[in-house]
C-alpha cells in the first residue's frame, strides 16, 4: 500500500466515473473543479513509445489496456470509504515494427482498491494497474485561467514487460490553461508536468530489484468535463530511460493516452424478450427486470430503454413459461445489478477437477447464445466461481479456467470472442455453506454480466 497526498478524492487516472458538477465560474472568473466517484465503466490506456536499448533504436512498443471498473460494498468499518474492484487486460501489443495483435477472449488481470475519507487512494491488490493513481487530481479552492498548483501521484512501470512493476512517485505541477469544447461539450483544459525521478531517493521496495534508476519528464494535456468535473482525455508526452544493475539501458519516448468509456446501451426490452423465449425467465420475472429497469426511465447512460411486455406471448410459448415458472427450465437465474444483467449458470457441470464442460451443458449454451445475440455491441463480463475445498489457488485458478471454457463454448456458437472478459474468484464468494453437497453445488457457478 502506498501513501498519497490527501487532497479532493483522486480520480486514478480517470478510474473514478464521474457525476458531480462543477459549480459555474463565479464573477471574478474563478471555478471549483470537483467530482465524486460513483457505479461502473471502463478505462482505457493507449501507449505508442519508441524503445531504444543502450541508445540503439528497437522498435515500437505499443499496447492497448483495457479495463472495467466497478464499485463494490467494501468494508462497513470504513464509514466513507469507496471500494472498487478492477480486471484489466492487455487488448493489443507491437513489438520490434511487427504487429501482433491480441485479439479474441481477454483473461483479466485483477485489481482491487480504496479511496478513503478524506481522499487517499490505497490500492488493496496491486498487479500493476491502473498505472497511473491519483492523477489527475484537483485543488480544494476555486481557480482561475492561469493558476498553477502541485499534488501527488503515482505510477507503476513495467519497462522490460517481464511482469516486475515499479512503483514511482510523481510530483506534478498542473495548470489551468484555458477553456475549450471536446465533441460539443464544454471543457476545462489544464497542462501537467513533473519529472521521473527513481533510484535516487526513493525506490520500491517491492520493486524489480535490478531496477536501479530512472530519469526523465512528462507533459501531459487534460480535458475537464465541465459539467462533471471528469477528466475526459489524458494525453502524455514521454521522455524517460532506466537503468538497470547489469548497466543495461532502456529509454521509452512517444505517448501515453488515458480515456474513459461506458459500455454502450442495449435494448434491453429485445434482451428480456429474448430471455422469456428461452424458457430462462418466466413473464413475472421478466416484469420484474423491466421494473427495475425503471420501465423506460433514463439508464446511467441517458438512455431510455422499453419495458418488456407483460403478456407471456410477447415471451415464447406458453409451455417455455411453464417451465420458467415451475423452476425446471434451464437454472439460469436472471438479477439486475449495478453493472447490468447478470445471468448466473447453476452448477456447471464440469468433468471432475478440470474446466472440460460436459455434453449436458449443451441446452443451456445453446439459449444463452439467443440472449447474448440481443447485445452484439457489449461486453460480457464472465466470472468464474468454484465451491472451496481448502485450496485457494487451485481453486482461483480452476475458477478462471472455467470461465473461459464458458466463453470459448459460446464463441464457437457465433460470439464474437472480444466481447468476452474472462476473471475467476475461486471460492471466496459462495452463495452457500460449502459443507453440504447441495451448497457446494450451488457455489459451483459461472456468472455472465451484461456490461451497461
Amino acid at each position: 500500500m502506498k501513501k498519497l497526498i490527501k487532497t479532493i478524492p483522486p480520480l486514478l487516472v480517470l478510474l473514478l466515473a464521474v457525476t458531480a458538477r462543477a459549480p459555474a465560474a463565479a464573477q471574478d472568473g474563478t471555478t471549483l473543479i470537483s467530482y465524486k466517484g460513483n457505479g461502473s465503466y471502463m478505462l482505457v490506456e493507449k501507449s505508442d513509445l519508441r524503445r531504444y536499448d543502450n541508445d540503439k533504436y528497437t522498435g515500437l512498443q505499443s499496447r492497448e489496456v483495457q479495463s472495467f471498473i466497478r464499485q463494490t460494498e467494501g468494508s462497513s468499518a470504513e464509514a466513507g470509504s469507496l471500494f472498487y474492484d478492477g480486471s484489466f487486460f492487455v487488448v493489443q501489443e507491437t513489438k520490434r515494427n511487427t504487429r501482433a495483435v491480441r485479439q479474441g477472449i481477454s483473461t483479466s488481470i485483477p485489481s482491487s482498491f480504496k479511496i478513503t475519507a478524506d481522499g487517499n487512494l490505497v490500492m488493496l491488490e496491486d498487479n500493476g494497474y491502473p498505472s497511473f493513481r491519483s492523477f489527475p487530481a484537483y485543488p480544494r479552492q476555486r481557480i482561475a485561467i492561469g493558476d498553477s498548483w502541485q499534488c501527488r501521484g503515482e505510477r507503476a512501470v513495467d519497462p522490460l514487460g517481464n511482469g516486475q512493476i515499479s512503483r514511482m512517485p510523481m510530483l506534478v505541477e498542473y495548470t489551468y490553461l484555458r477553456d475549450d469544447s471536446y465533441n460539443g461539450s464544454p471543457v476545462y483544459v489544464l497542462k501537467a508536468q513533473w519529472a521521473t525521478r527513481y533510484g535516487v531517493s526513493y525506490i520500491d521496495p517491492e520493486g524489480d530489484p535490478e531496477l536501479k534508476s530512472a530519469q526523465g519528464k512528462h507533459d501531459a494535456t487534460i480535458l475537464v468535463s465541465k459539467e462533471s468535473g471528469n477528466a475526459i482525455v489524458v494525453r502524455d508526452i514521454v521522455d524517460e530511460y532506466f537503468v538497470y544493475e547489469d548497466g543495461r539501458k532502456v529509454a521509452l519516448k512517444g505517448t501515453i493516452s488515458l480515456f474513459t468509456k461506458y459500455p454502450p446501451a442495449y435494448d434491453r426490452g429485445k434482451l428480456i424478450h429474448a430471455l422469456q423465449r428461452a424458457a430462462i425467465v418466466s413473464p413475472e420475472k421478466a416484469q420484474e427486470l423491466a421494473r427495475a429497469d425503471g420501465a423506460g426511465s433514463s439508464g446511467k447512460n441517458g438512455s431510455r430503454q422499453p419495458a418488456a411486455s407483460s403478456s407471456s406471448s410477447a415471451g415464447g410459448s406458453k409451455a417455455a413459461a411453464q417451465a420458467a415458472l415451475s423452476g425446471k427450465g434451464l437454472a439460469i437465474a436472471v438479477d439486475n445489478t449495478a453493472d447490468g444483467i447478470r445471468l448466473t449458470m447453476q452448477n456447471l457441470q464440469f468433468k471432475p477437477d478440470s474446466a472440460e464442460l460436459l455434453p449436458a451443458e449443451q441446452a443451456r449454451l445453446d439459449a444463452l447464445v439467443g440472449v447474448l445475440k440481443e447485445a452484439p455491441e457489449s461486453r460480457f463480463l464472465v466470472e468464474g466461481h468454484t465451491a472451496s475445498t481448502g485450496n485457494p489457488d487451485g481453486e482461483l485458478r480452476l475458477s478462471v479456467e472455467r470461465a473461459r471454457a464458458v466463453a470459448e463454448a459460446l464463441v464457437r456458437r457465433g460470439i464474437p470472442a472480444e466481447q468476452f472478459i474472462c476473471t475467476g474468484c475461486g471460492g471466496t464468494r459462495p452463495l452457500a455453506d460449502n459443507s453440504t453437497p447441495e451448497g457446494m453445488a450451488r457455489n459451483r457457478r459461472v456468472e455472465i454480466t451484461i456490461l451497461e
